[in-house]
């Protein structure tokens, strides 16, 4: 069965929510299990994004090894599975770890089944399609009542000479203030995020303005020559094409040729009126 999240609204987040971590501060756990790879990388990516370390299985057998493997603080459990179902791949995951908090996904939305699922173990339960906000936001729900404490002593992102402060929403190149929109800033930070890690159209359009991803995949060509615009020109390249594959960030390769004064006006004026541009473009764009 063939599903995608729910489209919604363009969205940009003013902050960036607490981070959760385990009790002794390590990055929770979790264990997405999907037997559609698209769907189960879309989560993945979602839920590293926040911070969470995420394995994946994609079906019944290999969810129970990785279960006993890992040891999630979580588990994201597709209901319908090639081999078993998710009621007894629960059950047997119970076996072991009787007080990890599950998440439904499933299709079936009729009253029996979403009892099926809770009477089975299950703590929440998420229809398909589904807002990955949605998804992220019952997780959340779900290890706070299982103890994952929130910290947000560190809320800057650094990738190279680059720095993002989620908290000011003031970024700086090699020292260099750098001025960017809202949404410029958001889809910056899922980049440094995800630095060295290739990011699809897809992936960007779903997480950066929750769009489903059908003919909307022009809007990330334009944002990133924005980003390009104000964080690379006059400067080593961070931000990186793979044709027909995404995007990716990662820290320059070599010495930057303008990394002083020099660079901040390539990177925040290089003549001003274009500067004005991308800096007021963009927001409008997104909101067409």
């Amino acid at each position: 069965m063939t599903t995608t999240p729910a489209p919604t609204e363009p969205l940009v987040s003013p902050r960036a929510p607490e981070r959760l971590t385990r009790a002794d501060g390590s990055p929770v756990r979790v264990l997405v299990v999907d037997d559609e790879p698209n769907l189960a990388e879309l989560l993945t990516s979602a839920l590293r994004y926040e911070g969470w370390d995420v394995s994946t299985a994609l079906d019944g057998q290999s969810a129970i090894r990785t279960a006993r493997e890992v040891g999630p603080d979580v588990i994201v459990l597709d209901v319908m599975l090639p081999d078993l179902d998710g009621l007894s791949v629960l059950r047997r995951i119970r076996a072991t770890s009787p007080d990890v908090p599950v998440l439904f996904l499933t299709a079936r939305d009729t009253v029996e089944d979403r009892v099926a699922g809770l009477t089975a173990g299950g703590d929440d339960y998420v229809t398909k399609p589904f807002s990955l906000e949605e998804v992220v936001a019952r997780l959340r729900g779900l290890m706070r009542r299982g103890g994952a404490t929130a910290a947000r002593e560190d809320s800057t992102v650094v990738v190279g000479d680059l720095v993002l402060d989620e908290d000011s929403h003031e970024v700086f190149r090699g020292g260099d203030p750098i001025h960017l929109s809202a949404t410029e800033f958001e889809l910056l930070r899922y980049l440094m995020r995800n630095a060295r890690r290739v990011m699809s159209k897809p992936q960007i359009l779903d997480r950066v303005w929750n769009y489903d991803f059908r003919g909307q995949a022009n809007i990330v060509e334009l944002y990133i020559s924005y980003l390009r615009r104000k964080i690379d020109k006059g400067r080593e390249p961070m931000i990186h094409t793979l044709r027909g594959v995404g995007y990716v960030i990662k820290p320059a390769e070599g010495p930057s040729s303008t990394a002083g004064s020099g660079g901040a006006a390539g990177a925040s004026g290089s003549g001003g009126a274009a500067g004005a541009a991308a800096s007021t473009a963009p927001d409008g764009a997104a909101k067409a």
